[in-house]
Formats: C-alpha cells, sequence, structure tokens
C-alpha cells in the first residue's frame, strides 16, 4: 500500500492503541504510507496469548495484500478442505461445506492466534513501527490533534489515534458512551489439545440440543482447537481467560459420543467466555480518532470473523486515509463498513439457534434438510455465503 491514488491524509504521525490483529495490520498498512506510527500494548510482552483462529478468504485477502499469505503458512497454519456439521450422538454427519470449490484464490486457513500476532508484528517492525508494552490507556481524547491519557499520568498527542483496544475499547466508551453487555445466555469453553485422533483439515461443528463443538486443527496439524458452547441462564464474566475445572466441560457434553467425546475427554486446561451481545457502534470516529475491529463492532463467534473483520476494517482505514484528507477519510472508513459489520453481526446471532435444536420434528426435518443439500447442490450451500467470503476489501 502506498501513497498513490489521491491527495492522502498528509498524516505524518499516528497512534494506535491495542497490539491485536485489527491494531498491527493498520499499524503496518499506515507505516507503509509513510506515517510514523507508535503501537501501543497494555500487556507486558506480546505473550502466547489465545488459541485457534479461522481466516476466511475476506481475511486471508488483506493478509495477501499486505504480502504476507506465505508467511502464515510458514508458521503451521492449515488449509481447510471443509465445514462437517455433525449430530453429537455418534458423530456421524448432517452435512459437509466443501471449502475447495471456492474459487482458487479464496483459501481458507486454521491458524494459531499467537502465530499471526507474530507475522503482523514482524510486518509493523519491518514497516518500522514503534512498540510500547505495558501501556495502559486511560482515555482518549478528540480533538485537531488527538490527546491520549496514559494510566501512569502521561499524555501523547498525535495527529490520529486508531482505537483497536478491544470489545473493553477506552475508544468506544468516548465516541459512544458506555453500553450494558446483556449476557447472551450461553458460555463457550477453550481448549487445545494434542491432535491424537488424526483430525484431518476441516472444522467440524458436532451440534446438540442447547451446545454444541467447534474442533479443527493447528500448527500443521499437531494440535486441534477446541470450542465448547453451552446454553445457560447463569452468567460467566466476559472475556477469555477464566481458568475453569475440565470437569465441569464434561458434564456440560456428557452426552456427545464419537471423535467429540474422545476431545473433551482429552482436554487437560480450559478457559470459560462468557458471550455477551453488544450494539455495533453508532460512531466509529470523531476528531481524529477511529474505532477498528471489536472496539467498534463485538461479535458472537458463531460465524468465525471477528479476526477477519479486523483485518477488513484496518486496509479500509488506511487505503480511506490515502485517498482523503483526514476527517473525509474516517467518515468514509465508517460508511464503508458499518452496514456490512451490521450484517455479520446479526447473522452470527442466528447461527447458535441453528446448531443447538433439540431432537425431535424440527430438528429431524432440519437435519434431513441439510443432508439432502449436501449431497445434491454443494456448489449451493457454499454459495450461501459469497456475500462474505467473496468480500475482497482490496479492490473496492
Amino acid at each position: 500500500m502506498s501513497r498513490a491514488g489521491g491527495p492522502g491524509s498528509g498524516l505524518s504521525n499516528a497512534i494506535v492503541v491495542g497490539g491485536g490483529i485489527g491494531g498491527l495490520a493498520c499499524a503496518t498498512a499506515l507505516a507503509r504510507q509513510g506515517v510514523a506510527v507508535t503501537l501501543l500494548e497494555q500487556a507486558p510482552d506480546f505473550s502466547e496469548i489465545g488459541a485457534g483462529l479461522q481466516i476466511s478468504p475476506n481475511g486471508l485477502a488483506v493478509l495477501r495484500a499486505l504480502g504476507l499469505e506465505a508467511g502464515l503458512k510458514a508458521r503451521g497454519a492449515v488449509r481447510g478442505q471443509a465445514v462437517h456439521l455433525c449430530d453429537y450422538a455418534q458423530g456421524a454427519q448432517v452435512a459437509r461445506l466443501d471449502l475447495t470449490r471456492l474459487a482458487a484464490e479464496q483459501r481458507y486457513y486454521f491458524v494459531h492466534r499467537a502465530d499471526l500476532v507474530d507475522l503482523l508484528r514482524a510486518a509493523a517492525q519491518e514497516a518500522n513501527v514503534s512498540f510500547e508494552t505495558g501501556a495502559q490507556v486511560a482515555s482518549l481524547h478528540p480533538a485537531a490533534l488527538p490527546q491520549v491519557q496514559m494510566a501512569s499520568g502521561g499524555r501523547r498527542r498525535a495527529e490520529l489515534v486508531v482505537s483497536a483496544d478491544g470489545i473493553h475499547s477506552v475508544g468506544r466508551v468516548q465516541l459512544n458512551g458506555a453500553d450494558k453487555a446483556a449476557f447472551s445466555g450461553q458460555v463457550a469453553w477453550r481448549a487445545l489439545i494434542p491432535n491424537d485422533i488424526d483430525h484431518g483439515p476441516e472444522a467440524r461443528v458436532t451440534m446438540g440440543p442447547g451446545r454444541h463443538l467447534v474442533s479443527y486443527p493447528l500448527r500443521d496439524g499437531r494440535l486441534i482447537n477446541l470450542v465448547a458452547v453451552e446454553e445457560r441462564s447463569d452468567w460467566a464474566a466476559e472475556g477469555w481467560h477464566h481458568a475453569d475445572n475440565p470437569a465441569h466441560l464434561r458434564r456440560a457434553f456428557a452426552g456427545f459420543g464419537g471423535a467429540a467425546a474422545q476431545m473433551i475427554e482429552a482436554v487437560k486446561e480450559v478457559t470459560l467466555w462468557g458471550l455477551h451481545h453488544h450494539p455495533v457502534a453508532a460512531n466509529w470516529q470523531g476528531e481524529g480518532v477511529a474505532l477498528l475491529g471489536d472496539a467498534a463492532h463485538p461479535t458472537l463467534p458463531f460465524l468465525a470473523q471477528g479476526a477477519n473483520m479486523a483485518l477488513e476494517d484496518a486496509w479500509v482505514l488506511a487505503d480511506c486515509l490515502r485517498r482523503q484528507p483526514r476527517d473525509a477519510a474516517l467518515a468514509a472508513y465508517q460508511a464503508k463498513r458499518i452496514t456490512r459489520a451490521r450484517r455479520i453481526v446479526k447473522t452470527s446471532e442466528g447461527n447458535a439457534a441453528r446448531y443447538h435444536m433439540a431432537p425431535g420434528p424440527l430438528r429431524f426435518a432440519a437435519h434431513s434438510g441439510l443432508r439432502l443439500a449436501s449431497k445434491l447442490a454443494p456448489s449451493l450451500m457454499l454459495g450461501a455465503y459469497d456475500w462474505l467470503y467473496g468480500h475482497d476489501v482490496t479492490k473496492a
């Protein structure tokens, strides 16, 4: 990404708050345009936090445009071949979404979050982004020259501040006021286990009454990433760093058989994640401050789009700033992204109900329809996702 193509923002410096996937991608794209970027990360270091991610073709388009697809594969990303929908009792296949039917350039990968962060951090360093870890931001203040108030008491100013600091974003609160997260009635356990069952290069969604299990391989197939979701009435803390007892996971999924039961039995360490609804932010930008990723549009994980949306945001924001003066660019960024973000968030919220159907005529009819469509019209099933996977912000 270069300055060619328009008058550009004329930015000379920027601060990016948050060293996650969106923040690192945005910092890299801006730095490659000649902007002096400082990235502030609250953690003391870039440790191996998190587990698996699914990088769908729309997110991969950004990584490819940044020249990072080869690095993704070199770090052990597994190219996905299919998505299997399975019944919980014995793991029998209900339907198969054949990812090899995607266009040649539309690849799908499973990757460890730490490996993707490492790849993006290396790209940012090569682009001369400055890093500060252990940098806790207390508040952001939009202005002609926006200000970052540090928890330590210091202040920073830059021509642009990008708030890529997740669901507890200080920038989101500044631009929109506080919103009350609503518990979704669902919790998720996350775990990594050795791939001792020869899990192939596909995502499996094992569907049961009021719960489902997602599994896929990581790191050249040596590991399996598990996300187990259960409906419940009691609240669990939001976030995904809350350690839990694997016995709680096993008890919740006691009725699952086949490979799902084997994988759950192999769990030694697990974290619990309370899933919450947040509204898509009404205001993504104002006076030199822009929201990016979960700071703008937190989403439930049932469409595997969190990281992909952050990558899309990063590219579009940098591209708008390449083409227009700052304030016009920020307004254009929100206009280009907000409708798509709302659609993805809404679609994700609806998927859990389709996975969690109780035994009975409705579940039987739904699963029978999926089996039939999978056999007779596999391309039609995949085509239902063209609006999602076929969207390439690097060509827009």
